[in-house]
């Protein structure tokens, strides 16, 4: 997980939190939160996103389900500057 490509391009990528146990303050069930690219975290099950604090986070990956979103909204959710 992290950032998909398609037509050449990476695409971030975003996934919705279904368990925030333990995490309440970090988490909101039913929130969509961006994945950050971390291959070492994801061969351990864990998933990295931007948290409710704003910073990135691992957290374990059954906790998110993850979501394909349009091109249009990828960039609404993930401006680039």
């Amino acid at each position: 997980m992290g950032f998909i490509r398609k037509n050449g391009k990476q695409v971030p990528q975003f996934a919705v939190c279904i368990d925030n146990t333990g995490y309440a303050a970090s988490l909101e069930v039913g929130n969509l939160y961006q994945v950050i690219p971390d291959a070492t975290a994801a061969t351990h099950g864990y998933i990295r996103v931007v948290d409710e604090s704003g910073e990135d986070y691992g957290y374990a990956a059954t906790r998110f389900f993850p979501l394909e979103v349009p091109q249009a909204l990828a960039d609404a959710l993930h401006p680039r500057g």
